[in-house]
């Protein structure tokens, strides 16, 4: 099974929430549908350790020649739910671990970023272009993942909360 069937396998269920023509969806991922991730990696909750994550995605998605733009976009989104998932998922306890896993296909990439806490609803954090949001300082996130991401979703327990993230790929 290759990681494109993967990542469109997942999607079980969507929340309704939409925002610029982009689903985000709370779901659940088969099990006997996945496969060993292409690269993992597993970290404590430390901020220290994020230039070590922007560090394996730079080396990762240059070996499969994603191009730069791609591979920019990539890095902001894993970059993110990396340091959402050791603030918000697991509040700096690095006795937590966060798990990123790196799955390539010809036409995509699909990331799983994975936290120890006890998840969180997604639908429930506003649009922030509304205008009672436009002045707060955080909440912009997962709006700013949909935008250069092409599917953002969430998968919420009582142990965590894993984000999946999708960028389809045109290699030229």
């Amino acid at each position: 099974m290759t990681s494109g069937t993967l990542c469109r396998a997942w999607a079980m269920r969507e929340t309704g929430y939409m925002e610029q023509n982009k689903k985000l969806s709370v779901n659940h991922i088969p099990k006997d549908q996945q496969r060993s991730p292409d690269y993992q990696l597993v970290i404590p909750s430390l901020l220290e350790k994020l230039s070590e994550v922007e560090e394996i995605t730079e080396k990762v998605t240059l070996q499969h020649e994603i191009p730069d733009d791609d591979r920019d976009n990539l890095a902001i989104a894993i970059t993110e739910l990396t340091n959402n998932a050791i603030m918000h998922g697991n509040k700096f306890d690095f006795e937590k671990k966060v798990t990123i896993s790196f799955y390539f296909d010809n036409n995509e990439v699909c990331v799983y970023i994975k936290d120890q806490g006890k998840g969180f609803d997604p639908t429930a954090i506003g649009n922030p272009l509304d205008p009672e949001n436009l002045l707060k300082e955080s909440g912009r996130g997962i709006f700013i993942l949909k935008s250069i991401m092409d599917d953002v979703q969430f998968q919420v327990s009582d142990q965590g909360t894993e984000v999946k993230i999708i960028k389809k790929i045109e290699h030229s």
